[in-house]
């Protein structure tokens, strides 16, 4: 028994230190916004009224496994194991970080640019350069496809010899193309690594899968954009990836510019993609991040309606009725959300009016 005790430990102590090709989603941390927020130049005449009950949202982990924490989240429902393949699909996982930290960022951006547009302020959305997020391919992709010739990452200078600084400036060179065209795009990789080069590539453009009628490269666009508001505007991030929390920040942001307290005296956390018309866009890893925010004791938690049926489903079994989930579809219902729950409204008369 004591031989058998000593290598049961001696198995267990491997599998924690052995590294498999396994990726786990599990619960995240829960942080709330408004310590995180900072105004910089230009904001010298900008009130903020600080509040110790701020949004908080909501992160869910996804860290390389050993062969003991796949085990253990193979027998646990609220963590998802992947294979490498699952996880990052034809990225690698650089790509995949650099690519969140990307989404992060226009997350940001587009969450100052709706809250201060929804205050009166002067605001204006400016296109960035074109970067390749994911490619589309085909069922039976020709081998000059851009499934084939471009990779996530890349960024795309030119097409058929016009220079494509932004995205609206590639979709105006796009108009009149035809499927099955053939041109030359010149491509370079983002900066993060520097000793790729500039190269030109031959890309056969094909129908949307959405749209038979509408012609595409074959790729999805990062959003890059950055946007022009009266005051510099700060959200600390560290090193979080990924646009999930761009409904927080909105929310926010509001509930710093404004008198009063948009969560009242209720504990909220949300989650959700924000657009520039306000509009909430569904998030990945629901179930994860609702278990993580009943562990923080938050009571109320704003998810995107966008959402599956069986997603929210989960997450409620997930969670029991310790934890109120409300599903919203724009900037606007989240608002009335936090008012039917206790909170308050904003001021009819807004900093930027």
């Amino acid at each position: 028994m004591l031989t058998l005790s000593w290598l049961v430990l001696a198995a267990i102590i491997v599998a924690g230190a052995t590294t498999i090709q396994r990726w786990e989603t599990a619960p995240g941390s829960v942080d709330a916004v408004a310590p995180r927020l900072g105004f910089g130049a230009g904001a010298i005449d900008v009130t903020r009224y600080r509040t110790g009950n701020s949004i908080r949202f909501v992160t869910a982990y996804g860290s390389q496994l050993t062969a003991l924490e796949g085990f253990v989240g193979w027998i646990d429902r609220d963590i998802v194991v992947e294979t490498r393949l699952q996880r990052f699909g034809d990225r690698s996982p650089r790509e995949q970080r650099r690519l969140g930290f990307q989404a992060m960022v226009g997350a940001k951006q587009i969450a100052e640019y709706v809250a201060l547009k929804r205050l009166g302020y002067d605001v204006a959305l400016k296109y960035g350069s074109v970067v390749v997020e994911q490619v589309i391919c085909e069922e039976r992709p020709t081998v000059d496809s851009a499934c084939k010739r471009l990779n996530p990452g890349d960024v795309i200078e030119s097409l058929a010899g016009t220079p494509t600084p932004a995205l609206d400036v590639l979709v105006k060179v796009m108009e009149g193309r035809k499927v099955g065209e053939v041109v030359e795009i010149v491509v370079n990789t983002l900066k993060s690594n520097p000793n790729e080069t500039r190269r030109t590539e031959k890309v056969r453009l094909i129908a949307s899968p959405d749209d038979a009628t509408r012609t595409i490269i074959g790729i999805v666009p990062a959003d890059t954009r950055t946007v022009d508001i009266p005051f510099e505007v700060d959200i600390s991030t560290d090193s979080i990836g990924g646009p999930s929390a761009g409904l927080a920040f909105a929310l926010a942001l509001l509930d710093e510019l404004t008198p009063g307290n948009l969560m009242g005296k209720v504990s909220v956390a949300a989650t959700g993609t924000i657009a520039d018309d306000g509009v909430v866009g569904s998030i990945g890893a629901l179930r994860q991040k609702a278990v993580a925010v009943k562990r923080s004791g938050a009571k109320v938690f704003l998810v995107p309606a966008s959402q599956t049926p069986e997603e929210i489903a989960s997450a409620r079994a997930a969670v029991g009725s310790g934890l109120m989930i409300v599903p919203v579809g724009t900037l606007e219902e989240a608002l009335d959300a936090l008012a039917t729950y206790g909170g308050g409204k904003l001021p009819a008369q807004t900093p930027g009016d």
